[in-house]
């Protein structure tokens, strides 16, 4: 590791240094360091995970550090509320900006600090004015009068520089702004990032894309699972370079991987398709075999898997098990086919926490557990004895809240309440999001023993070493669409992320 220069003007805009933030037990931050100039457009960039989205929240002020320090314009700081920031001179633009929807634009961009005439009345002749002043500025044609429904994210996320540019912003964090943006949409935001540039306005961009990182910024800084990695000037390095240093770590001790013998073709999707979501989406999961979906978030993994499952439409294609097709969004017959998803969000969509453990273990089969009608509360406790047993849930009793137990604890609630339903094929999406490294192993032997002993697992992770670790093949989806198939004996954690990010078309 490196020391990150200091850039541009003697005095930077903004200074981390060892910045260090947990929640509880979980680690976000270890040692981050930033340093933003005065005048340039710095990229921040790091696998899902690495911490850049708790660093933006530290300055923005939504959190606060625990250890480091944080100097702004070469005086320390500290920002106990997001007001205090924005106070100094920080503007955050998110990748879904929260615009009040029946305000106006120019409603929106002096929220709350309206511009007054006599008697305490806003002045909303000079608001307007203000607002077609800064639009003017920025070569931007929207009308400061007109609601902000219906206006595209791109416009929104002009609104928002827009109000950055009220406030005499010196910072600008721009998190993820291109994401839903098309190509036009894109120039133009990067012709006002530049402007702003030019101005002496200090830019942090955030971005998965490589590409847009070399077209726009002038620096980079790495992070790597919570820690400062380097920062170099882009002109001297590469996209190879960036990738190994996000992604270089050793992934052997957590992924207890057993060898199994890979049978028939159990899942087939052919041609799936979803406008705005996905498009010709075509594999095979075979039995024995785990099958990982990589790519980044918001590349339509998981709208894949709930399409699969029928929680979510699709307008073109079929899914097949064993040769029997599939209805499309009937999730009771993809289930009565052999697919079981466990989905990414369990606490929302998995597990009842109110609940408990034996009612959410048995709530997939409660039909084929009663008896004339009636569910009898020792028949359901056994069946869910055996599987909280299988999948060793750690818990107090049965019959408790399943709120009270573990993340890890909960995973493998949700785990087992989808196995008791004997299924064919298991998708599960992100399998250790949340949970503690011990945790973590347990749950990759567990999926690496069902597979040995003849299920079909499709499994959507975010984290490289977790799909280089698990999987038998990897597809790799970017923006809707799968670039890459790569065999476990060939892919690599830079193969992935270039066709993760498009950096390749065909990554093998």
């Amino acid at each position: 590791m490196t020391t990150p220069p200091t850039q541009g003007h003697s005095t930077p805009a903004l200074k981390l240094k060892d910045v260090a933030k947990a929640f509880g037990s979980v680690v976000a931050l270890k040692r981050a360091d930033l340093t933003l100039a005065h005048g340039s457009i710095h990229a921040l960039i790091g696998e899902n995970g690495a911490g850049k989205s708790t660093l933006v929240k530290i300055i923005a002020g939504v959190y606060q550090r625990d250890a480091g320090t944080l100097e702004y314009d070469g005086e320390p700081v500290d920002f106990a509320s997001t007001a205090d920031s924005k106070a100094a001179g920080i503007a955050v633009i998110y990748q879904e900006p929260t615009l009040f929807p029946d305000l106006s634009v120019a409603e929106n961009v002096f929220m709350g600090r309206q511009p007054l005439r006599s008697l305490g009345r806003i002045d909303t002749r000079a608001m307007r004015e203000q607002v077609a002043a800064i639009f003017s500025e920025l070569g931007v044609d929207i009308d400061p009068d007109r609601p902000t429904r219906g206006l595209s994210i791109a416009d929104q996320q002009l609104i928002e520089i827009a109000k950055a540019i009220s406030l005499d912003a010196k910072v600008l964090i721009m998190d993820e702004p291109t994401a839903a943006l098309s190509g036009v949409e894109v120039e133009r935001l990067f012709t006002v990032a530049r402007s702003l540039r030019d101005q002496g306005c200090a830019i942090m961009f955030i971005s998965h894309r490589f590409d847009e990182v070399f077209a726009l910024c002038d620096t980079v800084t790495v992070m790597r699972d919570g820690e400062y990695i380097a920062t170099s000037p882009i002109a001297d390095t590469t996209v190879e370079a960036m990738v190994r240093q996000m992604v270089g770590r050793d992934v052997e001790a957590l992924f207890p991987k057993v060898e199994s013998e890979i049978g028939d073709v159990v899942l087939r999707v052919d041609g799936l398709h979803q406008t705005g979501e996905f498009t010709d989406v075509s594999f095979d999961v075979r039995a024995g075999e785990i099958v990982a979906l990589a790519g980044l978030v918001g590349a339509g993994r998981s709208e894949i898997a709930r399409a699969i499952f029928g929680v979510d439409p699709y307008e073109g294609g079929t899914v097949s098990v064993g040769g029997n097709t599939v209805r499309r969004k009937d999730p009771a017959d993809a289930m009565r086919k052999g697919i079981a998803l466990v989905p990414e969000d369990r606490r929302h969509q998995g597990v009842v926490l109110e609940s408990s453990v034996a009612r959410n273990v048995t709530m997939a089969i409660r039909r084929t557990l009663a008896r004339g009608g009636l569910l009898w509360g020792g028949i359901e406790n056994t069946a869910a004895r055996e599987w909280a047993a299988r999948l060793e849930v750690k818990t107090a009793a049965l019959d408790a809240e399943s709120g009270t137990l573990s993340g890890g604890n909960q995973q493998k609630v949700v785990l087992a309440k989808w196995l008791a339903t004997h299924p064919r094929v298991l998708i599960i999406d992100e399998p250790t999001r949340g949970i503690d490294v011990g945790t973590k192993a347990e749950v990759h032997r567990l999926l690496s023993t069902l597979a040995s002993q003849g299920l079909a697992v499709l499994m959507i992770s975010s984290e490289l070493p977790e799909v280089l670790g698990m999987a038998d093949r990897i597809l790799v989806v970017h923006e809707g669409r799968i670039t890459a198939h790569l065999p476990r004996e060939t892919a690599t954690a830079e193969n992935i992320m270039f066709a993760a990010t498009h950096a390749a078309e065909e990554a093998a």
